[in-house]
């Protein structure tokens, strides 16, 4: 099953039963979840395994960071462990699921290009390699928090430092706010992947996402796939809210 749908729920709950629970509330021809740290830790490939069952596509959102020969291995574990985690699943139809392939997973550039470039040879020679993207600044992140930690430059400027040295080291695309996505889409060519968090309807609350856009924006500035959470995962019909959002884009 192929998802033309731009839309990426973040299932970020502590317990897998949880996350199951909101995937059954949800339509996988419409949307692709994220499975992100907390929720792996705790259910692992399993979970993984149950939402491919239902018939999503998943984002593994495990943002690797670390020195080179980790993160290689890493995600070439990841992709070694198809179909439990990477390859997409549709459920009753394995073998067409299969020729989707594996989808997305991430690094943060900020470990620089020796890591980066150490995970894209990881995956050299995997006859369907998931699409790798790396994180540029945290869409929580303000020009104050950078400055804690050393890096005196508007978040735009950092993320577009990042954003070349991700497509230098040759990786599929970059996590981004909306609001750097048009500069990034001219800087970075089309085929660049914009994956964006920080995406809220009109009307709803930014809660710790700082930098935030409506879908309609990040549709106009170049956004590829935006990443939503509470919106949608707290309405009182998922599935509804999803149609909404969707129909906002149409």
């Amino acid at each position: 099953m192929t998802v033309a749908s731009p839309i990426i729920v973040a299932l970020d709950y502590s317990q897998p039963d949880q996350a199951l629970a909101m995937a059954d509330r949800l339509d996988p021809a419409k949307v692709r979840v994220k499975v992100g740290k907390e929720l792996f830790t705790r259910g692992g490939p399993d979970v993984v395994r149950a939402l491919h069952d239902k018939g999503f596509q998943v984002f593994l959102d495990l943002k690797f960071h670390d020195i080179p020969n980790t993160v290689a291995k890493a995600v070439q574990a990841l992709h070694m462990l198809e179909p439990a985690i990477l390859t997409v699943h549709a459920a009753g139809a394995v073998k067409a699921a299969a020729d989707l392939g594996v989808w997305m997973v991430n690094v943060h550039a900020s470990g620089g290009s020796r890591m980066m470039l150490a995970a894209r040879e990881a995956l050299v020679g995997h006859e369907r390699p998931p699409l790798l993207i790396a994180v540029t600044v945290l869409t929580s992140q303000e020009r104050a928090d950078l400055q804690e930690i050393g890096i005196d430059h508007e978040p735009e400027d950092q993320v577009r430092r990042l954003a070349a040295l991700t497509r230098d080291s040759g990786l599929d695309g970059v996590v981004c706010s909306a609001r750097e996505a048009a500069m990034l889409r001219a800087a970075c060519g089309d085929d660049f992947a914009l994956v964006t968090p920080g995406i809220r309807p009109a009307g709803s609350a930014g809660d710790d996402q700082r930098r935030v856009v409506t879908p309609p924006q990040a549709r106009e500035w170049g956004v590829d796939f935006m990443v939503i959470g509470r919106p949608i995962t707290r309405a009182e019909n998922p599935t509804a809210a999803v149609d909404d959002i969707l129909q906002s884009l149409s």
